[in-house]
């Protein structure tokens, strides 16, 4: 782990973006249940989250108006096993039903083209819709509780789909529209998927890329095309390459009465995959609680109120997908859709038209954002807070997008598919501090072990079960293996739960305390964190361990570079292992490569520690990324180790 002398003090921390004021605290969801609970500040609302789960997550369920067939014996079973401690005892649900308390003519999404055409759906039309799919796949002989992918990018139709596979009782195969022929099979295979949704096609700026051309060479199952309008039959221009695919204008059913298959709550309903950048990529099972987790955060720590506008640039391949449908619509809100690039203008321009009022995003989005300038027009007012995931943020970028929307707050958010959200977050009865984390998520309890296994101010983090998210069963891998086995208990001899990720927590001070604190202290004085990238992303230098987001946040500000990784990589003759770091160039004015180096040694000197040594600076025009937008180190590593011995 990590030594203190790598990273800043308390007193170091960044001055806050936002202060909640008196008005804006009142109306949040948090303060609205610290009331009914009685609570005086966060810090007792959240102890009390982890300390009484069964207690916590009933109250979540009422709150959010989760709806049951039959309603469950009990909210939490036996937890003397607190690994398979089972969550909604005897219910019988489908969670998709819950995402249709609205009233029937409130706006469910909007979308947004970007040559500026514009469709809405209703709750009701998004219900009636999601009925024609589940009825339309039952009566082609796909039976409840077998698998259904879905590989296309992230539309009305395609939210639709989602809802409807789940309302059928079958389970969601979630594959990224980006991924290739090989990468697909395998998805396919590992998830037994009885049939596809795709696309013929998707634009990309001024190219067209083939999807459903993908489904072939993969030797998918039966596809369903979804480019077909459906009352226009018509208009169709192109057909089905293989015997038995079909348009989804012929697999549509014409009832569009409500229809919902009820199964236990531990029911699968979805299967997504882990980056999977080398190997087989992990499944991970979602069931009909997993939804609940991702609502509930974004109840409490989104603040998404009925009739809020929430958009985050997303596909159904990335757990943020799934999470954003049900985030969204449980909590009542309205999806925005924007079916372009959101590193342009339209993005802006259409976030400005939605009036969106909770945006999501990930770092290397705004840094683009940012040096590019394509944000300069537009007008972001109705926004009341964005949220950063996926990766490590920047301070000085969570700054200037703050800034960009009139000093909004922004809710750092760090999570995994394996949880069905976040286990930190941010909080908007807190002040905000860029590029940290204010608290560990509610329901989530969590602690930080260093390497003797010692509780710790910088270590691994690891997760308290039971908590409603967790993953509990893995599809091509042993789940105990890859999540229990060989992990200490911590220092109160509780079963710990590996995530694999670092943290720095900083106690609060008074200069980060809100200025005005009604009916008590409501921030509580929990402290602060920061993200310090991934256990397995330690390098060791000069002796002293150091994650690679320390390292990437240093060197983070030249000019002429989009974005950088910090790889560690062996020597080729043993020893400990070099520091290369991989620059992805904005243009063509960056420095060259030693000249970059000279100036990023001088900065790591400086900002971290004058052992830690840069063995070489590689300028690339972009970084490779997963799906899920995360950077490939171990592609980055292997690349440059084979090369070296070329």
């Amino acid at each position: 782990m990590p030594t203190s002398s790598s990273y800043p003090s308390a007193e170091d921390l960044p001055t806050p973006i936002w202060l909640p004021d008196a008005q804006t605290v009142e109306r949040t969801h948090i303060a609205a249940a610290m009331k009914e609970r009685g609570f005086d500040c966060y810090q007792q609302f959240y102890e009390w989250s982890v300390a009484q789960p069964d207690q916590f997550w009933t109250f979540v369920l009422s709150t959010l108006g989760i709806r049951f067939d039959t309603p469950p014996q009990c909210v939490l079973g036996s937890t003397d096993d607190r690994i398979s401690s089972e969550w909604l005892v005897g219910a019988r649900m489908n969670i998709a039903e819950s995402c249709f308390r609205s009233a029937s003519q409130t706006c469910a999404i909007i979308e947004v083209t970007p040559d500026g055409q514009r469709r809405e759906f209703t709750y009701a039309q998004l219900r009636g819709l999601a009925n024609r799919v589940a009825r339309g796949l039952l009566a082609h002989g796909i039976e409840s509780r077998e698998a259904v992918a879905v590989f296309m990018p992230m539309t009305a139709e395609s939210v639709a789909i989602y809802l409807g596979i789940v309302l059928a009782g079958c389970t969601v195969v979630s594959i990224a529209d980006s991924f290739s022929a090989e990468e697909v099979r395998s998805r396919l295979r590992i998830s037994g998927a009885r049939a596809v949704f795709t696309v013929m096609a998707v634009r990309r700026g001024d190219r067209e890329l083939p999807v459903y051309e993908r489904v072939v060479d993969a030797d998918g199952p039966m596809a369903i095309i979804a480019d077909a309008n459906i009352n226009e039959p018509s208009l169709i221009t192109a057909r089905p390459a293989r015997d038995g695919d079909i348009l989804w204008a012929e697999l549509l059913s014409d009832d569009a009465f409500d229809i919902a298959v009820h199964g236990a709550a531990d029911a699968a309903t979805n299967i997504l995959f882990s980056s999977g950048t080398t190997g087989e990529p992990k499944a991970i099972v979602w069931d009909h609680t997993t939804p609940i987790k991702a609502a509930a955060d974004g109840h409490f720590h989104h603040d998404i109120h009925a009739g809020d506008v929430v958009a985050w640039p997303t596909n159904l391949g990335w757990m943020m997908g799934p999470w954003l449908i049900y985030a969204t619509l449980i909590n009542k809100g309205t999806i925005a859709l924007y079916n372009g690039a959101p590193a342009d203008a339209g993005f802006g321009k259409f976030v400005q038209a939605a009036h969106v009022n909770m945006l999501g995003v990930v770092p290397s989005l705004v840094r683009r954002w940012r040096e590019t300038g394509c944000l300069e027009s537009a007008d972001w007012a109705a926004i009341r807070l964005f949220s950063s995931t996926g990766e490590c943020s920047n301070p000085h970028d969570m700054r200037w997008l703050s800034e960009v929307a009139g000093g909004r707050p922004i809710i750092e958010y760090c999570g995994g598919t394996e949880i069905g959200g976040g286990y930190m977050t941010s909080t908007l009865v807190q002040p905000n501090l860029p590029a940290m984390f204010s608290s560990p998520a509610l329901g989530s309890g969590l602690v930080i072990l260093d390497e003797d296994g010692k509780a710790a101010d910088i270590g691994e983090v690891f997760l308290v079960p039971p908590a409603m998210g967790l993953s509990r069963r893995l599809i091509n891998r042993d789940h105990h293996e890859v999540y229990y086995a060989n992990v200490p208990t911590d220092p109160d001899g509780r079963v710990l739960r590996r995530h694999g990720d670092q943290m720095q927590r900083f106690p609060s001070s008074q200069q980060h305390r809100p200025q005005t604190e009604p009916a008590g202290d409501r921030s509580g004085s929990g402290g602060y964190y920061r993200a310090l990238g991934r256990a397995d992303d330690t390098m060791n230098l000069g002796g002293i361990k150091v994650g690679t987001a320390e390292i990437e946040r240093a060197v983070a500000d030249i000019p002429g570079i989009r974005e950088i990784a910090a790889v560690a990589v062996p020597p080729t003759e043993g020893g400990p292992a070099h520091l290369v770091i991989f620059a992805a160039t904005a243009d063509e004015k960056a420095a060259p490569a030693e000249e970059l180096l000279r100036h990023m040694q001088n900065l790591v000197k400086s900002r971290l520690n004058p052992l830690f040594r840069i063995h070489k600076v590689v300028l690339m025009d972009q970084l490779p990324r997963t799906a899920s937008n995360k950077i490939m180190r171990r592609t980055l590593r292997e690349t440059w180790m084979h090369e070296r011995e070329e």
